[in-house]
């Protein structure tokens, strides 16, 4: 990258026409690249933005027709390509497509009046305002480097890429450099489906095969699939079974992309798989998943004391996210919390959301009140961790 101090702007002008003087208007990095805003609330650069969440909306029309056309051709005399060019495949089935229901908010309606009455009735806007705001503050911080979260579990089912997208939504939402979303999980995955994609064509093992440092990011991206808000995914397999991705594809994927983008969240394999394991100690803050069961709570202390044999920075910057899958934890949150705290990790609690617990794509304005902030806390405090390790 020409010019470390300024490798924001610089990846930011090759989208699209920078404004006079080498900055950026608010949303024009978005708009240069296609993406439609989730909302009429996209930030600007330089302020924070009062906001409860991440914006509503998912991938549309967008994401399936830039899948559809030609792939670019590599910009790099001597890349290597892949020997055909894979075709484009849907994310959901179309015979199953029409058994999706129509989804439901994230908290009953009863429980969302009776938030708004007692905003209107007592002080407390004000200070939910203020908090808003100083998270925001932290989520919009400049980044010299790329920084790389992984996000892990040691089961399926904890709510890895459940989390791996509303890190992803929350980032792309708030910050304008662009956000980029890797699937390291290539058995069968299901981070393209929560994000809300159409279709499918490359995935990250037949990128690592192309990419090259020296490629442009609108040559990259024509690999990628497109998201609201300056976002990109690079999924981990087309749903076939067999898929495979091994550690030297993983690091050659992230080494050459990581220049590109701000934030890169990883959605990894399940633990102990190797690519998870290189992807935990390669990136700059590191995210655990656990379902808030006693199984989940178990299992995930003995990961957390495995860790505490690596170097120290690698606990230090993990974050445990207990995700409630019934409107009833079976066990006390407060107590499990402490107990994983003690290993050194932080941790915190994602609360049940009827929306999230239903599957499929997460439209983001359907979330509960409760989760958009956990959500947007959450995203604070582990980029605030990414930017302690250089």
């Amino acid at each position: 990258m020409p010019n470390a101090d300024n490798w924001q702007g610089n990846v930011l002008r090759d989208l699209g026409g920078a404004a006079p003087g080498g900055g950026r208007r608010p949303g024009d990095a978005a708009h240069a690249a296609g993406a439609h805003s989730l909302g009429p609330d996209n930030p600007g650069p330089g302020a924070p933005v009062p906001d409860a969440g991440p914006a509503p909306g998912a991938p549309g029309e967008t994401s399936h027709q830039r899948q559809e056309r030609p792939a670019p051709a590599p910009y790099t005399p001597g890349v290597r390509a892949p020997r055909s060019t894979p075709d484009s495949r849907p994310v959901v089935d179309d015979g199953l497509a029409g058994a999706v229901r129509k989804p439901r908010h994230g908290e009953p309606f009863a429980a969302r009046a009776a938030h708004a009455l007692r905003r209107i009735v007592s002080s407390s806007a004000a200070r939910e305002v203020a908090e808003i705001t100083r998270t925001a503050e932290r989520l919009q911080q400049p980044v010299t480097t790329g920084r790389q979260i992984a996000v892990t579990s040691i089961r399926g089912g904890a709510g890895k890429s459940t989390v791996t997208a509303l890190l992803g939504t929350t980032y792309a939402h708030y910050r304008q450099d662009p956000v980029l979303l890797v699937e390291a999980d290539p058995a069968l995955g299901s981070l393209p489906l929560r994000l809300g994609s159409q279709s499918l064509r490359w995935t990250t093992g037949d990128v690592a095969d192309i990419v090259e440092p020296q490629m442009s990011l609108l040559d990259v991206t024509g690999y990628l699939v497109q998201l609201p808000d300056n976002a990109w995914l690079l999924p981990g397999s087309q749903g076939r079974i067999g898929a495979m991705l091994d550690t030297r594809a993983y690091e050659r994927v992230m080494v050459s992309l990581r220049r590109y983008f701000g934030v890169t969240v990883v959605d990894c394999e399940t633990l102990p798989a190797e690519v998870a394991r290189v992807a935990l100690s390669a990136s700059q803050a590191r995210v655990l998943t656990a379902p808030a069961t006693l199984e989940g709570v178990a299992s995930t202390y003995n990961v957390l004391e495995w860790l505490k044999g690596l170097p120290r920075h690698v606990i230090e910057g993990t974050v445990v996210v207990l995700t409630e899958q019934t409107p009833r934890a079976g066990i006390d949150l407060g107590k499990a919390a402490q107990k994983l705290g003690s290993t050194g990790a932080s941790v915190q609690v994602l609360p049940y959301d009827r929306h999230l617990a239903a599957g499929g794509a997460i439209r983001t304005e359907l979330l509960a009140r409760s989760t958009r902030q956990a959500a947007t806390r959450l995203a604070a405090d582990v980029f605030q961790l990414s930017q302690k390790r250089r």
